[in-house]
């Protein structure tokens, strides 16, 4: 199964958060919406994980460069 990566640097956020997460898909999921909800006040629900799954990068796409931020979709 191929590894999967959440990077917290693709989306603005008030503390600018740095987390990259990489692991398989549904350790990821898991630990970014933990950290959706602790961190950045998400509610972690059903919808969220489900949104974060379609967010999710190939692991080797990681770079330790500075990314440019995306737009949070609508």
């Amino acid at each position: 199964m191929a590894r999967k990566m959440a990077d917290c640097r693709r989306w603005p956020s008030d503390t600018n958060c740095s987390l990259t997460i990489i692991g398989e898909e549904e350790e990821v999921i898991r630990a970014a919406a933990e950290h959706a909800a602790s961190v950045h006040g998400h509610e972690d629900t059903p919808e969220l994980r489900e949104q974060m799954r379609e967010f999710l990068e190939p692991a080797d796409a990681y770079s330790n460069e500075p990314r440019a931020q995306e737009p949070l979709p609508g």
